[in-house]
């Protein structure tokens, strides 16, 4: 296999899109698994939509993925520039070259003409819309006579009828058009910029591209892109395209149906692990039913050929799931950074925590979390003292007599000096013991008493989290509220 050169090449239109970040991450597992490159470059050459800031965006949220590219805008390279707004004279000297081999043509039908020209194949009820080659037939005086002039034109391919255009997919295999199907596809746009398709081409030669790994949706755009690389006289690059993303009606993944953005899910609170973790699974598995990866576990087991020709679903529940995996497979010392930075953010106000109690707080609710956020959403009675008690809780578990067996457990917890954990568990066992009642029947009313909730951690790591004096407070509390 030659040198492995692979690209990414995002419009900057807005944000980074999971399908755009799954492109990215295929691209990057393929290169990294092949001691190859992986390079960024912006295709930005489609004027009208250009969104300011979308390249700085594009480039913080693959950095933040961890998907470090080789060369591109940022880090230079021996192929740039990398924008492709910087590379215009290049496309121009390119498809002159076409031009003069009769592979590409000028075109000065103005709008109308095309405009009334597809509504008449549309009345005719074609397969398609295509251009008819008027323009190809002006002789060199008439075409010289209209560029002296400044008639408007754009610059088109000539597909010639009748062909059969063959290629090899890595993903599809062998995939084959009819040229009679393909337009004359606009190579030079009227302002001077060249399309995705003539830029994309010359780029990835001139660039040493080896492998195009893209999207299902420019699946029917590689027969022009075939033609030209015949054109030139170039060698192809080997094509694999993804399967697309769906939701989970089997709809074409968009944003009226949820969040596509990398920065959505970011801000959500998702760990990049999980999120590329989850994104890699997206059309590909290794063949086993492993799901749980860090991304140099899927550098190791990523090959092309593994990856599924049929759509994949964007399973949030499951996106949730392998989130929660992460978080419980990271370690308390790095889960207790995420925590701060979320404290530093929390609407809740929360003072004077040592790391010494967040430490044992991420202990108790590691089991119980799907996101850092939660940490504190899910166990807000850590933080403060309950505004207000489980009602069904009340209901069930705070009887006529709950207030005085509160005070006799409150009684024996008053009594023990630096309490541990274990010795929270022996007065409790001793209270119910005098009090002839199961432990049931005080731990569920003690839990209400405590964090205003029904559920939890084990009740006797939330006593040793709050410590005694919060404790007494709290059961007091829950007295004189709940009459």
């Amino acid at each position: 296999m030659k040198n492995i050169r692979v690209r990414f090449a995002p419009s900057p239109t807005g944000y980074l899109h999971v399908g755009g970040l799954r492109t990215a991450l295929y691209n990057y597992l393929f290169a990294r698994k092949n001691n190859g490159k992986f390079i960024l470059r912006i295709e930005d050459t489609d004027r009208s939509r250009y969104v300011e800031g979308a390249v700085e965006n594009l480039i913080a949220s693959l950095k933040w993925a961890g998907l470090t590219f080789d060369e591109g805008p940022d880090v230079g390279g021996n192929f740039g520039p990398y924008m492709q707004s910087q590379r215009l004279e290049t496309y121009k000297n390119y498809v002159n070259e076409l031009i003069n081999k009769g592979d590409a043509y000028y075109c000065f039908c103005t709008p109308e003409r095309l405009k009334a020209l597809r509504e008449e194949q549309e009345k005719q009820k074609l397969p398609q819309a295509k251009y008819d080659k008027h323009c190809l037939s002006l002789s060199k005086n008439e075409i010289e006579e209209k560029l002296k002039n400044n008639i408007s034109y754009v610059v088109r391919l000539n597909v010639r009828p009748n062909q059969k255009i063959i290629f090899d997919d890595v993903i599809r295999e062998r995939v084959d058009f009819d040229s009679n199907n393909v337009d004359d596809q606009v190579l030079i746009k009227s302002d001077g910029f060249p399309t995705y398709h003539l830029a994309n081409v010359v780029d990835d030669h001139l660039m040493e591209i080896s492998h195009v790994i893209r999207g299902e949706e420019w699946l029917s755009s590689t027969p022009k892109h075939v033609l030209l690389y015949d054109a030139f006289g170039w060698e192809r690059p080997r094509f694999a395209h993804l399967p697309l993303l769906l939701n989970p009606d089997k709809s074409k993944l968009s944003k009226r149906q949820g969040d596509v953005a990398v920065e959505d899910y970011r801000d959500k609170g998702y760990l990049k692990d999980a999120l590329i973790n989850f994104v890699a699974l997206l059309g590909w598995n290794a063949g086993d039913d492993k799901e749980f990866y860090y991304l140099n576990e899927l550098v190791n087991a990523f090959s092309l050929e593994q990856v599924n020709k049929s759509g994949a679903v964007f399973d949030v529940v499951k996106l949730n799931s392998l989130n929660a995996l992460h978080i419980r497979n990271q370690s308390n010392e790095k889960l207790l950074t995420m925590l701060k930075s979320e404290i530093e953010n929390s609407e809740l106000r929360i003072e004077n925590y040592s790391d010494e109690r967040l430490l044992l707080i991420i202990e108790s609710m590691k089991e119980r979390v799907s996101f850092v956020k939660e940490f504190i959403t899910e166990c807000r009675y850590f933080y403060t003292p309950p505004a207000e008690y489980e009602q069904k809780s009340i209901e069930k578990n705070w009887k006529s007599d709950t207030p005085n067996q509160m005070k006799k457990l409150a009684e024996a917890f008053s009594l023990l000096e630096s309490p541990s954990k274990e010795d929270y568990e022996l007065a409790f066992t001793k209270v119910a013991e005098e009090l002839n009642v199961g432990n049931g029947k005080l731990i569920h009313p003690l839990r209400l008493a405590v964090s205003g909730q029904s559920t939890g951690p084990g009740m006797f790591d939330i006593l040793y989290i709050l410590g005694k004096n919060e404790i007494l407070k709290r059961i007091n509390s829950a007295i004189n509220k709940l009459k």
